[in-house]
């Protein structure tokens, strides 16, 4: 009796220090690394749908990045308030800007002693302050991440508005906000910090469960480099101005390749994150085809405004990105090809493909083309008109006869006359007295 009495007492604490803690739970670490922009956010969704449909029982997001697009990150928190995996944001070296907002989205945050976040202020692709109505959206996104969490929205403001006075944490007016790990502890930013992977699960009470990595596919890298709002222009500029230097060199050479291999790369890139379908490479390959119709069928320009206007669209479609943005970069593209095409010609004249369907060859005489042949042997004869020549007619010269023509006067039937010019089939007399 007394041995079932202690059984019954004991056998939970038992079972628990035999189970362990997180035993037979799954832990999904996901890394968050270099710039957020929109192939991080594809990956991230395609790796917490993965997490969730192997059972994950908890998603860490391993954080190190200096921020990046605000559109992105806004899809990333969105994501992951959909998830019904709790959500631990790790902050392993620093959550700047947008990468904040991400870790202000988990469920919990534990930092890497040592590690920073914050500093979170909204600007343009110049580095510029983006302005009032971007600024408002982003503050109210700041502070609504904060209290998510029930964190005071005020340290989240500080991160994102200069204007907001901290002075104990390093942020006077005209400063932004960065806490360190101490910090985001003191302030509850953070519920803890952790030196690694094993004592980051030991403070969420896993250190026995099972984990697993999200590994980013080299197909998603592609993405992540090609949806880089950086080299968007880049690729779009050496892709337009490739293609049109391969119409200025004969062949088929280094341009053309160049300029194919940087489209079918941004546009490989953007169909692999998820932001360009068929539909967008079809509407530029109608595109390329309507400008070149243009060139062979001139149709007073239609066939090539159309051609540019199904480019650009299948550039805007593709790019998952705003408006302003893509016009922005189709621009610098534009101004690159223009600028880099007068470069080329002026070093290196045109040598290309109009030159094989346009005629630019004349056929002068001192190039030795004449219409008809110049019968330089009748100069200095002698004939007689045997029609009026008024001044034009016919004369005879021996046993010839020729079509001739006066230098402007009118001689009658019978008048001596003498070649005094030739000109190809031109025969010119004068009256021989």
């Amino acid at each position: 009796m007394c041995i079932c009495f202690m059984m019954m007492v004991f056998l939970p604490f038992f079972g628990e220090l035999v189970l362990g803690e997180g035993e037979g739970d799954l832990v999904t670490f996901i890394p968050v690394e270099q710039e957020v922009e929109r192939g991080l956010e594809a990956f991230l969704k395609r790796s917490i749908q993965d997490a969730e449909d192997q059972g994950a029982d908890h998603i860490v997001l391993e954080i190190n990045t200096p921020g990046g697009a605000v559109n992105a990150a806004d899809n990333i928190a969105k994501i992951m308030k959909a998830s019904d995996v709790p959500i631990t944001a790790y902050v392993t070296n620093r959550a700047l800007s947008a990468g904040a907002y991400i870790a202000l989205n988990a469920d919990q945050i534990i930092m890497e002693p040592g590690a920073l976040m914050g500093s979170a202020a909204i600007i343009d692709q110049s580095g510029n302050t983006a302005g009032k109505k971007a600024e408002s959206f982003w503050h109210a996104a700041m502070k609504s991440a904060a209290e998510l969490n029930d964190r005071d929205p005020k340290y989240a403001l500080a991160m994102a508005d200069p204007d907001v006075d901290l002075p104990d944490y390093n942020a006077p007016k005209g400063e932004l906000l960065t806490l360190n790990d101490q910090e985001a502890v003191k302030v509850g930013y953070a519920e803890g910090t952790a030196e690694d992977r094993t004592e980051l699960l030991s403070v969420l009470n896993l250190k026995d469960a099972e984990v697993s990595d999200a590994e980013v596919s080299i197909a998603e890298r592609i993405a992540r480099f090609v949806t880089n709002p950086i080299i968007i222009p880049i690729l779009l500029s050496i892709g337009s101005l490739g293609l049109v230097l391969e119409l200025y060199s004969p062949g088929f050479g280094v341009p053309g390749f160049m300029g194919a291999g940087a489209l079918l790369l941004f546009f490989f890139g953007h169909m692999i994150a998820g932001f360009a379908g068929w539909e967008s490479l079809l509407l530029l390959i109608v595109g390329v085809v309507l400008i070149i119709v243009e060139i062979f069928i001139p149709g007073f320009g239609i066939f090539g405004v159309l051609g540019a206007v199904g480019v650009v669209a299948s550039v805007v479609l593709a790019s998952g990105q705003s408006m302003q943005y893509v016009l922005i970069a189709v621009l610098i593209a534009v101004t690159v090809t223009i600028g880099g095409s007068y470069l080329f010609i002026r070093l290196f004249g045109y040598r290309g493909f109009f030159k094989k369907i346009v005629l630019s060859d004349s056929t002068k005489s001192e190039f030795g083309y004449v219409s008809n042949a110049t019968r330089e042997e009748l100069l200095g004869m002698e004939g007689v008109a045997v029609t009026p020549l008024r001044p034009s007619g016919i004369a005879e010269f021996g046993d010839e006869r020729l079509d001739v023509v006066t230098e402007g006067s009118f001689l009658t039937v019978g008048t001596a006359v003498k070649v005094v010019k030739t000109n190809g089939s031109r025969v010119i007399v004068r009256e021989n007295k």
